[in-house]
């Protein structure tokens, strides 16, 4: 497995180890990105967890409707922004735990070339250089390589992928956290 992102210490190696294990074939690439997050846990996972609403922190989604009832087995249908190579894509919720904090999702369609796509994101406390709460994340994946391009193609695509998707939920939760503490106590 490839490990990319912020740097790697034993914590993050043991979290990956722990949570983030995929079974890979030979035609299939795989990798886990990190992130330091300088919010709380609790807001970072409340917005990972939301199946239903990716949007809030994914750019590149403009749209999603759920079919079920949120649990284990349901399924999103996921519209694409332009720029990708992509317009929608189906998405079934594979694991969901709010006590440990993961989200595990597989792509079953659309219009795309990411075949047996799975992946898994973890949210862990952590404390910030400041001492302030703050959040790891790690989002791992597997897929298939397709044809006509290479494991490392395959993978740097997908990683330049979450990579922005990270970042995006990084901006979205240290803005709500900087609001909320800047918030009035009494309102």
């Amino acid at each position: 497995m490839n490990f990319v992102g912020d740097s790697y210490g034993a914590m993050e190696v043991q979290y990956i180890r722990r949570h983030h294990r995929h079974q890979t074939r030979e035609n299939q690439c795989t990798s886990a990105l990190v992130k330091h997050i300088k919010a709380p846990v609790q807001l970072v996972w409340s917005l990972v967890r939301r199946f239903d609403q990716p949007q809030k922190y994914k750019p590149f989604v403009s749209r999603c409707i759920v079919k079920g009832d949120l649990g284990i087995g349901s399924v999103r249908e996921v519209n694409v922004k332009s720029g990708l190579p992509a317009t929608t894509s189906t998405e079934r919720l594979e694991f969901l735990d709010d006590e440990e904090h993961i989200l595990g999702v597989k792509i079953v369609g659309g219009d795309h070339r990411l075949r047996n796509y799975s992946s898994i994101i973890t949210v862990h406390p952590e404390v910030t250089e400041d001492g302030r709460s703050g959040t790891l994340v790690i989002e791992s994946f597997v897929v298939d390589v397709p044809d006509g391009n290479t494991k490392d193609e395959t993978c740097y695509f997908v990683e330049a992928l979450i990579r922005c998707n990270l970042k995006s939920l990084a901006d979205v939760s240290e803005r709500m956290a900087v609001q909320d503490r800047t918030e009035p106590i009494n309102q």
